[in-house]
């Protein structure tokens, strides 16, 4: 088992920053593909990006790249989501996910999921 927390999440105007922590305990951190997914109400939950084991690749989805770096301390068993540029669109409860596989966590499988942390960007 893996348990995931975020935190970091919170109100911000638009253009500023924030950034995510997803600290996670149980098994090998390093053993997994690490991501963050986001949500809004009444919609499917989104990909925003993904970071390979030993941090050696990441993924966007194209709203995101430029604006948001996702990074990971394998020795602190933590990824970051780092946000910046931030748009009311970006507005969604955003979640950590652990999975063992890229496909399988840009998919949406992932094995495991964090309990999200809410981000609130104002225009």
């Amino acid at each position: 088992q893996v348990q995931l927390v975020e935190s970091g999440g919170g109100l911000v105007q638009a253009g500023g920053s924030l950034r995510l922590s997803c600290a996670a305990s149980g098994r090998i951190f390093s053993s997994y593909v690490m991501g963050w997914f986001r949500q809004v109400p009444g919609k499917q939950r989104e990909f925003v990006a993904a970071i390979s084991w030993i941090g050696s690749s990441t993924y966007y989805v194209d709203s995101v790249k430029g604006r948001f770096t996702i990074s990971r301390d394998n020795a602190k068993n933590t990824v970051y989501l780092q946000m910046n540029s931030l748009k009311p669109e970006d507005t969604a409860v955003y979640y950590c996910a652990a999975s063992v596989t890229i496909p399988t966590m840009r998919l949406g499988r992932s094995d495991y999921w964090g309990q999200g942390t809410q981000v609130t960007v104002s225009s």
